[in-house]
């Protein structure tokens, strides 16, 4: 194998493939990446069994070939390469690595021992272009659980049904939901869990004007994008009932500028001595919010913003971060809260912006 190519397209290669290296596999196969040159094209590609990444990239092939290098180290080697063309040739059980004055040869893996990449028969598929698909999985992927012992509540629900798109996350304490609807109608109708760590992976890419296809299999889930195809294993379970957690009315409706109101709650919530809630007074002949804090032995923090009140007065308390982590996902200039009691869900609706709902437990009130 003898190729050419730039070191800033070589590096979005590796950068597209990496998060499919393997890091706690006995198998040192599984910490390399795959390099193949053939008719003109260098095919890269990683795999730790469970999620297999491909991306292809035109090149100068003077001689075709593949090759297993170490993924960490030829990774390192090439982003700090100057932006110059870089020549690779593999030689003997070696690769050599040239670029200017910058020379290294390092050693190779058999590519024969490299998994092939999963030939996949779907029976679903959508696409969507890839500034769409990235802006609504930004929004509910801070809510995705961390616990893999809950898988369901490690994905995100992506649902599609003639033009309208819907994608979910929850992690129990608190729910984001955000939809679109598009002017051509997709012919099947979609419905997935997907882990929200790929999906997050997959919108890292460079920012593309192609579409982004999502296609399903029995088990796994298959995206293609630019020149990247990543294959990955479906989550298994149903996606919680989130339907029938949300209250069916409401009491109090605020309304409330996105950034007074963030600005104010990290103000107010300086004080966090871990697990302080805010506290969140509703005054409706004021047309106020009073928003407050206690933390023991440390102090206490309070803050008034105007809003717009309407129904009854009202008191109810959350997690800081939840908030924070809900209004970072809203593009709208306002935001509606509404306010059944509290001890019932607050519901967060973005005004102003693309279509984003979030919902979150309450904190009780000392």
């Amino acid at each position: 194998m003898r190729i050419s190519i730039n070191q800033s397209e070589l590096q979005n290669a590796i950068a597209a493939v990496y998060k499919g290296i393997s890091t706690r596999s006995t198998l040192p196969i599984l910490s390399g990446i795959l390099l193949q040159a053939y008719q003109d094209t260098l095919t890269v590609q990683t795999s730790d069994l469970e999620l297999s990444i491909k991306y292809q990239v035109g090149t100068l092939v003077e001689e075709e070939g593949e090759t297993v290098v170490p993924g960490r180290l030829f990774s390192e080697i090439i982003k700090n390469l100057p932006d110059a063309a870089v020549s690779l040739a593999l030689v003997d059980q070696n690769i050599a690595i040239t670029c200017d004055a910058a020379s290294y040869s390092i050693k190779t893996l058999d590519p024969k021992d490299f998994p092939s990449f999963p030939t996949v028969e779907t029976n679903q598929e959508i696409s969507l272009p890839f500034n769409t698909f990235s802006s609504m999985v930004k929004k509910v992927a801070r809510m995705v659980s961390k616990d893999e012992s809950k898988a369901t509540f490690t994905g995100i629900l992506i649902s599609m049904d003639g033009n309208f798109l819907r994608m979910v996350a929850t992690d129990s304490y608190r729910l984001a939901m955000t939809e679109v609807v598009f002017d051509q109608t997709q012919q099947e109708v979609f419905e997935a869990v997907i882990s929200g760590k790929f999906l997050q992976d997959i919108i890292t890419l460079p920012y593309s004007n192609d579409e982004v296809s999502l296609a399903l299999s029995e088990n796994q889930i298959i995206v293609k994008t630019h020149n990247t195809v990543f294959v990955n294993r479906r989550i298994e379970g149903n996606f919680p009932n989130y339907a029938q957690l949300l209250p069916d009315s409401f009491e109090t409706k605020v309304i409330l500028n996105v950034e007074a109101f963030f600005n104010a709650v990290k103000r107010v919530s300086l004080l966090d001595t871990k697990m302080t809630p805010i506290r969140i007074d509703v005054d409706a002949d004021s047309q106020t919010v009073q928003l407050s804090s206690i933390a023991q032995d440390v102090g206490k923090a309070q803050e008034v913003i105007s809003c717009e009140v309407t129904g009854e007065n009202s008191v109810i308390a959350f997690n800081h971060n939840f908030i924070l982590d809900g209004l970072n996902s809203m593009d709208g200039e306002s935001l509606s809260l509404e306010i059944k009691n509290s001890q019932k869900p607050g519901i967060f609706r973005s005004i102003g912006g693309s279509s984003f709902f979030y919902f979150i437990m309450p904190v009780r009130i000392q």
